[in-house]
């Protein structure tokens, strides 16, 4: 007997989904038996431009293998065009299971040369247009489950990134995937009595967006090639596919380094050390000595004093 595909029965979406990670994780949710809502502006890099190219060639690639897709051009960084997306998985398909946030776009600047409209791009798209799909799936899935119907099971997986640690010219990039980070954290904890899981994922892969910061070209042909590439987003979607499925149910609220043969659990801000002093509070002076030991570390003109500068 032939088993069950493993998202048998699932509606997913996908943003930015025509090209780089989210095609990658498109097509792998597909492949496990997803029916896929492929949404992308077909804008470039820093967010100009647009066509519908791209997100109709992912749905006609995975036509051809057998799927069931189709194409969304909406901007998830509006109110009205993300909940035009959920309604249109809900209209074709009559459901909407997994919705997998990726739509991004960058505009690098070092901070003194950052200007303002190169903020709010950025922003807008990440973490407005991540706020905004998942507002209207949660309103959704919320709505059927206060009528009495089970929506235990459905997915959101957001995307941060590893430039949320820091890395010069992407403060607004960094920023915005920080915040989704969080986001995430919070939703989980929000959607839990609903059985509905939230997740985010740090892909390391080769895209446009990666060419743009020096990382290298995106793979030619990542999906038909036999040698192993951990730098093809297929990988990202074999890891998503696997967090959108019902195996997944017991894991949320969780960050993810997902980068080709290997897998990593992210932890956030936590405390490391304290220092304190019971029902008296630290003066300015008194910190001047305390606060080597709770950084762990020697101040650096101290450092220098040592001989260690």
């Amino acid at each position: 007997m032939q088993s069950m595909a493993l998202l048998e029965g699932k509606v997913a979406i996908v943003t930015g989904a025509g090209r780089g990670v989210g095609r990658g994780e498109a097509l792998a949710l597909a492949s496990h038996g997803a029916r896929v809502i492929v949404n992308d502006v077909g804008v470039a890099v820093d967010g100009s431009g647009g066509e519908q190219g791209p997100a109709e060639e992912v749905v006609e690639q995975i036509r051809a293998a057998g799927g069931e897709a189709a194409a969304n051009f909406e901007n998830i960084s509006s109110w009205d065009g993300a909940e035009r997306l959920i309604k249109q998985a809900i209209d074709t398909w009559g459901q909407l299971d997994i919705l997998v946030n990726n739509a991004g776009i960058l505009r690098d600047r070092i901070i003194w040369n950052m200007t303002e409209e190169e903020w709010d791009a950025v922003i807008n798209v990440h973490l407005k247009g991540t706020f905004c799909t998942t507002r209207h799936a949660v309103g959704h899935w919320r709505a059927k489950h206060k009528a009495g119907e089970s929506v235990s099971g459905r997915r959101i997986i957001n995307t941060a990134s590893a430039a949320m640690l820091g890395n010069p010219g992407q403060a607004n990039y960094a920023a915005a995937k920080g915040a989704i980070a969080a986001f995430t954290l919070t939703v989980a904890v929000e959607v839990q009595s609903m059985g509905i899981t939230c997740n985010a994922i740090r892909p390391s892969a080769a895209t446009r967006m990666t060419q743009a910061v020096g990382a290298g070209p995106p793979p030619e042909s990542s999906d038909t090639s036999e040698e192993f590439n951990p730098r093809d987003p297929v990988h990202v979607g074999e890891f998503v596919s696997y967090l959108a499925s019902d195996a997944a149910q017991w894991i949320s609220g969780q960050v993810f380094s997902a980068y080709g043969d290997k897998m990593h659990l992210t932890k956030g801000w936590h405390t490391v050390n304290t220092i304190e002093k019971p029902g008296v509070g630290w003066t300015a002076e008194e910190l001047v000595a305390a606060m080597p030991k709770l950084a762990g570390m020697a101040p650096v003109s101290m450092i220098e004093q040592l001989g260690f500068g």
